[in-house]
């Protein structure tokens, strides 16, 4: 399979973010962000203006638009202490105040935060990271989980419908999975590891179940293994079904191919860009990517040809 084209230029949207992550476009052209330190949803104008739109607490680790034009965030709990590296943000050691995250919903319109769920089967949910709604209403999350100083979670990928009414735990145990997205025809669900910065895939034959052909389960097929030492984040799936993943340490998005044989990276300044979103096609086939460039508080675009 051709490569695709990337982008090599990006420009500052808005900045003085603390710790942006799940950037969802809006048709306004203003853009939702989850601050994570200040545990908010906020609002940015294409003008770079911030308006908070909700105080969530915890932890917003992740942001999507539900079917009924609702907020669903991942909420971490508040996992992270902060450490302030001469201007760069970093997150630090579990505090004493976590507590276990949550699944929350936000009325754009009042502000008003509900909490979905806080457990499966009894479970109690670790730190949920990241979301992605299919097209059946219901929506699939990673739990990151938490690292203590000698111990670390197993945890899971979830389905749950966004009525609060029902959900189920598909895939564990992973280790750290944070990015989750789906193929553009929904037939295969992508999850990227933060620690082993591998990419995994599932067939998806119905919603809320995940198939795997890996030999050792829970794992599927093996997208792409990143070499050296590259951290994964958040993740996004372009339209021509490239999986697009933020990537720590070696600052930048990872573009990989639907089928793994290509493995590119953009560069960032930043060494903890945790996220991209995709801008409704402006007609052409082009679009808009968002960038969450965390470390140094700011969202970022870039046009996207594909």
């Amino acid at each position: 399979m051709d490569s695709p084209q990337l982008p090599t230029e990006y420009r500052t949207i808005a900045t003085g973010l603390q710790f942006p992550e799940g950037p969802v476009p809006l048709d306004d052209g203003s853009v939702l962000v989850v601050e994570i330190q200040r545990g908010t949803l906020t609002r940015v104008t294409p003008d770079g203006e911030l308006a908070v739109v909700a105080n969530c607490g915890g932890g917003p680790n992740g942001c999507a638009i539900g079917p009924d034009g609702k907020a669903y965030i991942a909420n971490n709990g508040g996992s992270f202490s902060w450490i302030d590296l001469g201007g760069l943000t970093l997150p630090g050691p579990l505090p004493t105040t976590w507590a276990g995250g949550s699944i929350q919903r936000v009325d754009l319109e009042t502000g008003e935060v509900e909490t979905l769920y806080v457990e499966c089967d009894g479970q109690q949910l670790r730190a949920p990271n990241d979301l992605v709604f299919d097209g059946n209403g219901g929506f699939w999350f990673t739990d990151h989980g938490v690292r203590q100083e000698r111990s670390s979670d197993r945890t899971a990928v979830y389905y749950a419908k966004a009525d609060g009414s029902e959900i189920r735990e598909v895939i564990f145990p992973l280790d750290a999975p944070n990015g989750i997205g789906l193929s553009p025809s929904g037939d295969k669900v992508y999850v990227a590891e933060t620690y082993t910065g591998r990419v995994w895939s599932w067939n998806v034959p119905e919603p809320g179940v995940a198939v795997g052909s890996g030999l050792l389960e829970p794992h599927g097929d093996l997208l792409a293994g990143l070499p050296g030492l590259q951290y994964l984040d958040s993740l996004a799936v372009d339209p021509e079904g490239n999986v697009c993943v933020g990537t720590l340490v070696n600052g930048g998005i990872t573009v990989i191919s639907p089928d793994g044989s290509s493995v590119e990276h953009i560069a960032v300044d930043d060494v903890l860009v945790t996220n991209i979103a995709f801008a409704p096609s402006d007609g052409s086939g082009n679009s808009t990517a968002y960038l969450t460039s965390s470390g140094t508080g700011r969202l970022l675009a870039m046009d996207w040809f594909c």
